[in-house]
């Protein structure tokens, strides 16, 4: 399995009521960051992936955390993401916690083994609706029987809705997972456009943002913003570079810093988990 570890010679063990805790879990892989909240700073990373065209079952997960030595800490704060490429968002006036299901099932078929489960945001006012395997929802509740997990759009979308404020007419945000995508579009700071899309290929995420661009008449001069799992002169971003001019990848901003330890590695990969620290 490969597995990603970067850690400060400060981190300490006996410390962790003075940390903060973000995880992101998924059958896609199972990382984790601790902020030392004293220094607002970003000490650890931890990565644990499956192998190629492999899948983590929640038992594996299970057993990935109970033999990890920081999991099972107490922390000052813990936030858990949990990415899934279905969801919906609902207006918070017309949003009905009762209802959360019958919302989902507009736009989805929600799977047996499944759980609907939902976030507030405040940019734009809504709820996120959103669904994730059932197994994977009763492990967080089991070892954090506290904390209700985050949608993947959540952090994403706060940090976008916040960049989106320094920049005049659109701001076009493209978010990659193992499987699907994130496309984000944003109009003089307000939401226009939010979607996910699996894909198979780079072509096929190119094709899908190219149609929209075209149904929406948004000009291939705009800046595209990535973050997730592309990077520069990579297939992706090449294939983009062939059509669009401005292509720029945006990492975690927030009240915080990073150790030195982070300065190899490239922080737009783990947006949403770093951003998590930014959500309530």
């Amino acid at each position: 399995m490969p597995f990603v570890e970067l850690f400060d010679e400060t981190l300490d063990i006996n410390s962790t009521v003075n940390y903060q805790l973000s995880i992101q879990l998924s059958p896609e892989g199972l990382l984790f960051c601790i902020l030392d909240a004293i220094r607002n700073k970003f000490i650890l990373l931890r990565s644990t992936e499956p192998d190629d065209n492999k899948i983590f079952t929640p038992d594996i997960i299970s057993e990935i955390i109970s033999k990890d030595d920081f999991l099972a800490r107490q922390y000052k704060k813990v936030s858990i993401v949990m990415p899934s490429p279905r969801f919906t968002l609902v207006p918070a006036p017309l949003f009905d916690q009762a209802k959360k299901e019958e919302y989902f099932t507009f736009n989805h078929t929600l799977n047996e083994n499944h759980i609907v489960l939902s976030n507030k945001i405040p940019d734009p006012d809504a709820y996120i609706v959103f669904s994730v395997e059932k197994q994977l929802f009763e492990l967080c509740g089991h070892l954090y029987p506290d904390i209700y997990p985050f949608h993947h759009t959540k952090p994403l979308l706060d940090q976008v809705s916040h960049n989106s404020k320094s920049t005049n007419g659109k701001h076009v945000h493209i978010h990659v997972e193992k499987a699907f995508f994130n496309l984000l579009i944003f109009q003089n700071s307000i939401l226009k456009f939010s979607n996910s899309f699996s894909y198979r290929n780079t072509s096929d995420i190119l094709y899908f943002v190219l149609n929209v661009f075209k149904s929406l008449e948004i000009s291939q001069e705009e800046t595209i913003c990535f973050s997730g799992l592309t990077e520069k002169y990579d297939d992706l971003s090449s294939k983009f570079a062939s059509y669009i001019r401005n292509i720029k990848f945006t990492g975690p901003e927030g009240n915080f810093t990073f150790s030195y330890v982070f300065n190899d590695i490239e922080l737009h990969r783990y947006l949403n988990l770093f951003s998590a620290v930014n959500c309530e």
